[in-house]
């Protein structure tokens, strides 16, 4: 049991060694700005099917079955509301970030690791070129910038996703809902379900990179490098959360 937690406290460590290693990095000249765009359109871009699915099914199904709850109460009234509320507040963020965590984040491991073990990242350090500036920096500024706008997205998808599984039971105006979804948000619902979307953004990026980075012993640990990935960033993600409802649990108190 103590082997284990040493190993835990070990891989913590080297992965917050690794992260300010990337604020280091990322101040200095030779920014990738090439490298950097086509990841923002890896990450953003090609995610946008999956997570347009993904927001679409959540506002439908959120919808469907809290209906009849709500009806049962006479509050039908208050749906576009609840739904608007239980997305943006919570469910969109964190279920689109385990998606990116699922896609990214072990592709990114995969690519690296793959990168590392044919030593491809060794020739490019004996070419003059900084490995880590090109592939960490890039990657993790990429999906720090593209998860925020993707969740964004997700909001918007599913509150459309919201309105049609109303109307599958009842008639509802589009303006008329809409005037129900925008009423109930506040500023305080909107920029900590934001602002904690880059973090998420931040360490999907970065643990992918990590395990990439440190893989060896073969072709078997870049399979081991994605999951590791897949893992650890999910578990950030939870980790964050927890911390960002505590966080902005306190500040209503105040």
């Amino acid at each position: 049991m103590e082997s284990y937690f040493n190993k835990k406290l070990t891989l913590a460590g080297s992965i917050t060694s690794f992260s300010i290693r990337f604020f280091k990095e990322i101040f200095k000249p030779g920014f990738e700005f090439k490298e950097f765009i086509r990841q923002c359109f890896i990450v953003g871009y090609q995610s946008l099917p999956l997570v347009t699915i993904t927001g679409f099914i959540m506002g439908l199904v959120l919808t469907i079955q809290s209906r009849p709850t709500m009806a049962r109460f006479g509050a039908e009234s208050l749906i576009p509301s609840m739904v608007s509320l239980s997305l943006i507040r919570e469910i969109a963020p964190v279920i689109t970030a385990l998606i990116c965590a699922g896609r990214v984040s072990s592709g990114i491991g995969a690519e690296l690791g793959s990168m590392k073990v044919t030593e491809q990242i060794d020739a490019m350090e004996v070419s003059a070129i900084n490995p880590y500036r090109y592939l960490v920096v890039s990657r993790t500024l990429a999906t720090t910038l593209m998860i925020p706008l993707l969740v964004i997205y997700t909001d918007l998808i599913g509150i459309i996703g919201g309105f049609i599984g109303l109307n599958m039971h009842s008639e509802s105006n589009l303006e008329h809902y809409l005037s129900h979804v925008f009423e109930s948000l506040e500023y305080v619902d909107i920029f900590p379900a934001i602002i904690k979307t880059f973090f998420f953004g931040f360490f999907i990026g970065i643990i992918g990179c990590y395990e990439g980075f440190n893989a060896s012993g073969g072709t078997k640990s870049v399979g081991t490098a994605a999951n590791s990935a897949v893992v650890l960033a999910s578990l950030m993600i939870f980790i964050i959360d927890l911390i960002a409802v505590q966080v902005t649990d306190l500040f209503f108190e105040l």
